[in-house]
């Protein structure tokens, strides 16, 4: 089990190359590969897919820091993110407050930013898309 990896998957339901731009502005998120329904080598089943998502992210893997995530629109529209938050550990206090407020724009603070016993700076914040984050700074 030495070279194991759990990595995340997450599906957008719709809204995958959103989530991608986002995370890309709001963190430095790297798009490594995407690929959308109507680009796949093999046809997607009939009926699996609401009309109009050929168009949709049938895979993307991207990096944020040293961490690879990987997302999809899914097979439907609409996701829920519930029951986990994504740990973001950051080198420096300013990084994030910036990360903090990126994530916040449009989403929900469960917790603000500040010191804590275990950090310097940490504060949970749920994204525009729904998903729990964690920011972090252990200085």
């Amino acid at each position: 089990m030495a070279n194991t990896l759990i990595q995340p998957y997450l599906f957008f339901g719709g809204r995958c190359e959103e989530a991608l731009e986002f995370y890309r502005t709001a963190l430095g998120a790297q798009v490594e590969m995407l690929m959308h329904y109507k680009d796949s080598p093999e046809p997607t089943p009939p009926g699996m897919l609401p009309p109009g998502f050929e168009n949709k992210v049938m895979h993307a893997t991207f990096h944020i820091g040293g961490s690879t995530l990987m997302a999809s629109d899914g097979c439907k529209e609409g996701q829920g993110f519930d029951g986990f938050s994504l740990s973001l550990v950051v080198p420096s206090a300013a990084e994030a407050d910036k990360a903090f407020a990126a994530l916040s724009a449009g989403g929900q603070v469960k917790m603000p930013l500040a010191k804590t016993f275990w950090s310097p700076r940490f504060g949970m914040v749920t994204d525009r898309f729904g998903i729990g984050w964690m920011v972090s700074f252990m200085g």
